[in-house]
């Protein structure tokens, strides 16, 4: 099953559909930190932990009977470009949440690791409500390896780096824990409307 959402919309005192020093480019830029991983479908598995009420894990087949959503909309890289009109295709983030049993009333952030150990930090009410997936497609392809594949962490509101690739465990806490990026000179947030780009960047 597959449902279907218009995408995001900027709120309605933020003009235009390309933020602040941005360019719109046609190509996918590939932008990863260390070599390219190559995960064998048959041994991926996504947690989702820490305070849920039932913490579960999935195998890649067990993942792929989920309700799928799919979503149109832009990206912006903390890099300077956006690309826009991209459809996406995952499961929600609302979906895997209630899977676990719902959030703990203390959860309010997500870290999300990835293989090779990568991390990105979160507000809960960022990845709920319909702002987020586990993406496995994009433009109807399979995502490749160097965009994430088989699958990643999709939040298009913020910069992309928060849409962490090669993603392996969801874990909800109660207090924030900077990510790789985010102790490396970056935005804690993201808000590309912003221009939150780097810890040095306030509005």
């Amino acid at each position: 099953m597959v449902f279907f959402n218009p995408g995001f919309k900027a709120p309605q005192n933020r003009s235009g559909r390309v933020p602040p020093g941005q360019s719109v480019v046609k190509s996918w830029p590939v932008l990863t930190y260390g070599p390219t991983p190559h995960i064998d479908a048959e041994k991926w598995r996504l947690a989702i932990d820490g305070l849920v009420e039932k913490p579960v894990e999935f195998t890649w087949a067990e993942f792929n009977k989920l309700p799928k959503t799919r979503l149109k909309t832009d990206i912006h890289c903390v890099t300077r470009w956006s690309r826009l009109d991209m459809e996406w295709e995952g499961v929600s983030l609302d979906n895997l949440i209630d899977l676990a049993g719902g959030l703990k009333r203390d959860a309010h952030y997500l870290i999300a690791a990835s293989y090779g150990g990568y991390t990105t930090n979160l507000p809960v009410e960022d990845v709920m409500n319909g702002q987020a997936l586990i993406a496995t497609h994009a433009d109807n392809e399979p995502l490749t390896p160097e965009h994430g594949g088989p699958a990643r962490l999709f939040v298009p509101h913020l910069y992309f780096w928060k849409s962490a690739k090669y993603v392996n465990q969801l874990t909800f806490t109660d207090h924030d824990r900077p990510g790789f990026w985010e102790i490396n000179g970056y935005h804690n947030y993201g808000d590309p409307w912003r221009e939150e780009r780097y810890d040095t960047d306030f509005f």
